[in-house]
């Protein structure tokens, strides 16, 4: 019998969000910014860009964590568990 590689239906389907490159873009967005050679519409808008994928990345990394906590699970069933980040602010 003949199997393919695609393990598509191995995992949940969740909603994708390209987490890495929206936060590459948002640095790429500050280091332009910082450079200060942009018009003030053209900060306006580099801003409101900033602002739109910081909460982006903000509700994808919410997500992520609700899911882990879901999946901690024990022999009592699944057990939610703080999430500890570091804050490097």
């Amino acid at each position: 019998m003949h199997q393919t590689d695609d393990n598509s239906t191995d995992m949940p389907q969740a909603k994708a969000f390209p987490f890495e490159a929206s936060l590459k873009k948002l640095e790429t967005l500050v280091e332009t910014m910082e450079a200060g050679e942009l018009s003030l519409e053209e900060s306006l808008k580099a801003f409101q860009e900033g602002i739109a994928l910081t909460r982006a990345c903000q509700k994808a990394l919410a997500d992520a964590e609700q899911t882990v906590a879901q999946l901690v699970k024990t022999s009592h069933g699944v057990e939610s568990q703080p999430f500890e980040s570091s804050d490097d602010g």
